[in-house]
């Protein structure tokens, strides 16, 4: 009973899952072999999901705005940048598919390597990523009316996994389509699912432009920590807690925090909260944090 208590999915592990099944609720699509092409298409889910998997009911953000970025040079994609703007890196801890993945993979009972100065200097690579494969390229392109999605094209390992081989598993046509890009975007996927293994969401950290735009509005975003000065005793047991590479104490909305609340559940007076809104007062909120 207590292991069973130990390893029993906390509150954010059934969000995760539930948004990753309501994300992919076209279930046939999977028997059939087809993308989903109906209105809700139209509509992005706020965390990284395929376009292409055959079970996909929304579009993706990050698609949606390389496809905008490509389609004209002049009219802003607005209707993709509304849905980003105030959620913060909030998805990445509860609404991303690729997110829960990697930390499944990252269960794996393996030695780990530690966070350290090297992963904090290798968090800048997803803001590179951002401005040059999914903005500037697409621009580009776009300009000379060639458009191209450069992030999900050629690097998007969710591509391969949820649209690539569900497709090609139970469709022949694609199946023999198959080529040099395919065998690319499968080593990255594979690439990605062992570095899971020995670090904390590598691909969220190092790669992700989603989380990277999300990143940017993380001291804005609805949800976000709040530390109570007044009762903090500077133990550092939030920091230590912290798979992001946050300094919680001193920066608890820094944009590698993923509101996951392992540090909510893990300070030892309680002086790490939610805060809900834009209100910054100092008025303690109830806790909700990543328990069971």
């Amino acid at each position: 009973m207590n292991w069973l208590r130990c390893h029993a999915p906390t509150r954010r592990r059934w969000i995760q899952l539930y948004a990753a099944l309501l994300y992919n609720a076209h279930l046939k699509g999977f028997i059939q072999g087809e993308i989903y092409t109906g209105p809700l298409k139209n509509l992005c889910v706020p965390g990284l999901n395929c376009y292409s998997c055959p079970g996909a009911v929304g579009a993706c953000p990050l698609g949606s705005l390389q496809n905008a970025l490509a389609a004209s040079t002049v009219r802003g994609p607005w209707y993709v940048l509304g849905i980003l703007l105030t959620l913060g890196r909030t998805v990445c801890g509860f609404l991303c598919p690729m997110g829960l993945l990697q930390e499944l993979i990252h269960r794996v009972p393996t030695p780990k390597i530690p966070k350290g100065k090297a992963t904090r200097v290798l968090s800048y690579g997803k803001y590179v990523t951002l401005g040059l494969l999914a903005v500037a390229v697409p621009i580009y392109f776009g300009a000379q009316q060639l458009p191209l999605p450069a992030f999900c094209k050629y690097i998007c390992p969710q591509g391969v996994l949820e649209g690539a081989i569900p497709l090609a598993a139970v469709n022949a046509g694609i199946r023999s389509a198959l080529g040099q890009l395919f065998t690319w975007k499968l080593f990255v996927l594979i690439a990605v699912v062992v570095l899971s293994v020995l670090f904390y969401r590598p691909f969220c950290k190092w790669i992700c432009p989603l989380g990277a735009f999300y990143a940017l509005m993380n001291k804005v975003s609805l949800l976000g920590i709040r530390v109570d000065a007044c009762k903090c005793v500077s133990c550092g047991t939030c920091s230590k807690v912290c798979q992001m590479d946050v300094d919680v104490v001193r920066a608890p909305n820094h944009a590698e925090c993923i509101r996951c609340g392992k540090c909510i559940g893990a300070c030892p007076v309680d002086a790490i909260s939610y805060r809900y809104g834009l209100d910054v007062s100092e008025e303690k909120l109830p806790l909700t944090a990543d328990k069971k």
